[in-house]
Parts: structure tokens; sequence; C-alpha cells
């Protein structure tokens, strides 16, 4: 197992000591039925969230992407930016980063940014992708602003279909032309489950469920 895969790995039983990764049958917003479910916003103790940001901090920079700064869309996106900004200084890249108002402010310092200007290449990082409207809003006004996307850094991949025959990750990819990088994807969470004696009876629903709504990858 290569060092990669050995932190892909290690982040998603973080995931499940946090109760953020769940096993058993939950319906999706989609109506479908998945045997697994992943729910972000259980990180929610200064130690989870410091751990997520080093995870985040490593997939970034294994990806290779070059990027200038970070960026985290309202609401959710505020603590995540916020502590990957923490985990890449701790790793000695001490970056800008800023994040967005819902509204935007008439007084103070006014305007919809907070924190650096949006400037050069800006790393957008989220949750999960679904639906890719906060991506789609983050694209547009780091444009607006004179910079560019350098990429979407998320926790997750499920690499399901959306609507059509491309997932959401894809859809990001295609329609922006810009990478998305996951600490971790679907193939991880089969890895996972088949190295763990507790959670193997899963492998085969999960495998079931990737037949129905998987995408080609």
């Amino acid at each position: 197992m290569t060092s990669m895969d050995t932190f892909r790995q290690d982040f998603l039983r973080f995931a499940l000591e946090c109760d953020v990764l769940r096993f058993g049958e939950f319906k999706t917003k989609s109506g479908r039925l998945s045997p697994y479910f992943f729910n972000s916003g259980l990180f929610n103790t200064g130690e989870s969230l410091a751990k997520l940001g080093r995870y985040y901090a490593e997939a970034a920079l294994a990806s290779g992407i070059p990027f200038d700064m970070t960026f985290g869309p309202a609401y959710k996106g505020i603590p995540l930016v916020s502590a990957l900004a923490i985990g890449l200084a701790e790793k000695g890249h001490n970056l800008p980063y800023s994040f967005n108002r819902k509204e935007a402010k008439d007084h103070g310092e006014g305007g919809l940014i907070v924190g650096a200007p949006l400037t050069g290449r800006v790393l957008i990082v989220d949750d999960v992708i679904t639906a890719g409207t906060s991506v789609r809003e983050s694209v547009q006004l780091i444009r607006e602003h004179g910079a560019e996307p350098a990429g979407v850094l998320i926790m997750l991949d499920r690499m399901e279909r959306g609507t059509g025959t491309l997932s959401a990750v894809q859809e990001v990819t295609a329609q922006f032309g810009i990478p998305v990088i996951a600490i971790a994807a679907l193939p991880d969470v089969l890895a996972l489950v088949s190295a763990n004696n507790a959670l193997i009876e899963f492998r085969g629903k999960i495998e079931v469920y990737r037949g129905k709504y998987g995408v080609v990858e």
C-alpha cells in the first residue's frame, strides 16, 4: 500500500471514529438507498477540525496543483477553509485565505469577501460536491475579482451519477476545466470495509450500489 493509500485510509478511519462515516441503510437526497453515509457536520470539535485541516492540507499538497490562496464558500466552507489554512501553515505553506458573505455588507470594510483579496490561483475548499451549486457560485465570484480558480478540494468523492451519465465531480471538471481533489473516494471506502472484519458485510452492498449508480472512472 502506497503512502497516499495509507493517508486516505487514515482519513476514513478518522471519519469513522467521529461518526462522520456510517454504514447501514440511508436514503440520499436523490431518494437512493445507500449502504453508507458521510455527514461532515460531525467534525464538530476543535480537535477534529484541526485533524481535518491537516488531511485537507496533505491532499492539496500531494495533488501537485499550484495555488496561491484558498477560498471557502459560505457558510459550510468558512470553518473548512480556516482549518485548511492552518493545516497548510503547519506544513510550511503560510498562504492567504478568504470566504464570502451571503449578503454584501454596506458598512465597515464592505463587500462580499472576508479575509484576503481574491488574487492569483485560488483553491476552493468544500465538504462534498452534490449539485455543484456552491462551486459554480465560487468560480463566478473568483473570476469576477480577476482571479482564477485552481481547483476544488473536497473530503469524499462518492463517484456516483447525478442526473446524467457524469458524477457531480466530473461535471465540475467538464464545465469549468478545473481539477477536483478528494481526500478519499469510493474505492478507498471499499478498501476500508474490505480490511475491517466488523464492516466486511457492507462490501457487497457497496459494490451493488456502485454497479447501479457509479460512474466510469
